[in-house]
């Protein structure tokens, strides 16, 4: 039976300049409504499945919106959204979005919070062994310089799923590597952890990267990881900020083609299926 291919990460919104704050001018091509048609566009040319939509707003309004398109849109095969993992009233929330199949997980928004520590605070850590309880995933969203908590966050909760966005957003266009690989091969040590190979260009030249620039960080989360705990995601339409969605995808598809045909369809799609139980 062929495994489905599956983009583990992208973004749809409404625009809205309150809202989208973090679109600034320099990223003008991301001032528009991005919808289900325009990436069922893309997946259809590259022969791909379906997606996992991740939350781009911290709020639960935004949590309902990817539900809703998840719901008239069967290619979104599940939803990342968004919960205040510090409230209060934290398990009624999720006992209220448990009964949305379609929502896997939640993210948060650790990358822009000013402690770098933040993703270590007492009850941020108690949300998440509460979504354990419930059996969601969390996305982790981080920069390099977060590795070294986030890597004893997650040595918290053994039998938490976690997934780490964008290969932790190594400083790629300044070629800074050494701290960045050191971090990755310590929360890769955590079977628990699992990582996106999503959101790479976007840490590099925008207009000029190469893939030259881009394979030996690659190269790094390919041997942390390992094929089994690797997922392929576009980060779109962000990723659109330095290149197309089809060229930011064969990127990926290409560095792959050194593993077996098994390996690349765990990475293109089976290890996501099984990371977020997603459904045909």
């Amino acid at each position: 039976m062929k495994v489905q291919k599956i983009d583990s990460h992208q973004h749809f919104w409404n625009y809205c300049p309150e809202k989208h704050s973090w679109i600034s001018d320099e990223m003008a091509v991301l001032q528009n409504d991005f919808a289900p048609k325009d990436l069922q566009i893309n997946l259809k040319a590259i022969d791909f499945d379906g997606c996992v939509a991740v939350q781009a707003d911290q709020t639960e309004a935004e949590t309902d919106f990817l539900i809703g398109l998840a719901e008239k849109n069967q290619f979104i095969k599940g939803v990342v959204g968004w919960i205040d993992l510090r409230a209060d009233n934290l398990r009624e929330r999720l006992e209220y979005y448990s009964k949305f199949p379609v929502l896997k997980g939640f993210r948060h928004v650790v990358q822009d919070e000013q402690d770098d520590n933040f993703i270590l605070g007492e009850k941020f850590c108690n949300g998440i062994a509460l979504l354990e309880e419930f059996g969601f995933t969390y996305d982790i969203l981080i920069f390099a310089k977060h590795l070294k908590p986030s890597a004893e966050f997650a040595a918290k909760f053994p039998n938490q799923k976690f997934v780490l966005d964008h290969i932790a957003k190594p400083e790629i266009k300044d070629q800074k590597m050494d701290d960045w690989a050191d971090g990755i091969r310590k929360i890769a040590a955590l079977p628990n952890v699992s990582c996106k190979l999503s959101g790479i260009v976007t840490e590099a030249d925008w207009t000029n990267w190469t893939e030259e620039d881009i394979n030996p960080y690659l190269d790094v989360v390919l041997e942390a990881f390992g094929p089994d705990r690797l997922m392929i995601g576009s980060d779109w339409p962000v990723c659109t900020l330095a290149g197309s969605y089809q060229k930011v995808m064969n990127l990926i598809i290409r560095k792959i083609k050194k593993y077996t045909t098994a390996e690349q369809e765990a990475i293109l799609g089976g290890n996501a299926i099984e990371f977020y139980q997603l459904k045909n």
